[in-house]
């Protein structure tokens, strides 16, 4: 029987043994890119390799277009579709202002008044836009407008991880309402089955209502010592997510309004397309996302006339980017005069000194 019996004994470890061991791994992986490769080395190195993929894909779709038929599909663009275009931009990059201001409330700075909330916004998020590395560059321009009103660097350091925040469970949302929905569009850019993204979507919708659950059922308080930041509760961060849905819905109608007549396609598989093209010229630091948003779009939409796409896109870059990193610019350079004038005309108001007495 005792024969028997150990023979009946499974030869194989148990399974809390192996996830004990899958956990050691991933601990182990995590000192060896920490220690030895470096968090950084890493993402720069993910951002080349999509950079680089990004190259040679666009660079294989432009060679097969006539160029003279993008002029001519440029020529040919419908003048009120322009107008509509950059009037969802406009609408866009208002409700971006809005991701400041609730920032600036959530830290508790209800002192700032929203033009200047306005002003770091757009500035912030056009420039970050265009030059790329938008948590430094965004980040440098909201600093240079926040410390004349009396933000200090870990003030905005808070204030830029709450607009992320917003920018992200916005994102998050529109991607897995929107892949739950239309699961096709992001089959069109990751190459995966419709099941499977399905399945993703329906994960990262659970994980977005734990999280509104989480916030909802007490205060929660994230980051330690001085740089402590009080999460926005249930209320707020739906207020939050609806700021991001509004803000990529205009995005998504401004793309939707440049797309070439036929074939159709629906709003929410563009969307999808839209919105996940964005994201991967975002995770791609490239200025912004020059060549890969412009190719993940060209492959995803393989169905529609390259030459008249291509005019659509190149519309979009100039509303979205272009001419608002020139009203940025101009803004910016104005504010900076107006400081140097208040400056010196304040020096030049200051009471001299008395002489001394002998």
């Amino acid at each position: 029987m005792s024969t028997l019996g150990a023979m009946r004994q499974p030869t194989e470890p148990n399974t809390p043994s192996r996830l004990r061991g899958v956990i050691d791994a991933a601990r182990m992986t995590q000192r060896f890119c920490e220690e030895k490769i470096g968090w950084g080395r890493i993402g720069l190195a993910l951002s080349i390799a999509i950079i680089a993929i990004a190259a040679y894909v666009l660079h294989n779709i432009l060679r097969a277009i006539e160029f003279k038929e993008v002029v001519h599909a440029l020529l040919a663009a419908d003048p009120s579709n322009i107008l509509f275009a950059a009037l969802f931009v406009a609408g866009g990059y208002f409700t971006l202002t809005f991701y400041d201001f609730f920032a600036l409330r959530t830290i508790g700075r209800h002192d700032v008044p929203y033009r200047i909330a306005a002003l770091a916004g757009f500035t912030s998020y056009s420039i970050g836009h265009n030059v790329g590395a938008s948590v430094f560059t965004g980040g440098a321009v909201r600093y240079r407008v926040y410390s004349v009103w009396g933000l200090n660097a870990v003030e905005v350091a808070k204030l830029c991880f709450i607009a992320g925040l917003t920018f992200w469970l916005g994102n998050a949302t529109v991607l897995g309402l929107g892949i739950a929905y239309a699961p096709e569009g992001a089959s069109a850019i990751n190459q995966l089955p419709t099941w499977f993204n399905r399945i993703l979507a329906f994960g990262t919708l659970i994980i977005l209502m734990l999280y509104v659950v989480w916030v909802w059922t007490g205060q929660r308080v994230v980051g330690r010592e001085g740089w402590q930041v009080t999460l926005p509760g249930g209320p707020l961060t739906l207020v939050q997510i609806g700021i991001g849905i509004v803000d990529l819905s205009f995005c998504a109608l401004a793309m939707y309004m440049l797309m070439p007549d036929q074939p159709h396609i629906g709003f929410v598989t563009l969307t999808v397309i839209f919105v996940s093209a964005t994201l991967l010229g975002f995770a791609s630091h490239a200025p912004g996302g020059i060549g890969v948003f412009d190719a993940a779009m060209l492959v995803a939409l393989w169905q529609y006339d390259k030459e008249h796409l291509l005019a659509g896109l190149l519309i979009f870059r100039l509303l979205y980017y272009i001419i608002p990193f020139a009203l940025s610019l101009v803004t910016l350079g104005l504010r900076e005069v107006m400081l140097a004038v208040s400056a010196s005309r304040a020096r030049g108001s200051k009471p001299l000194d008395p002489p001394p007495t002998p």
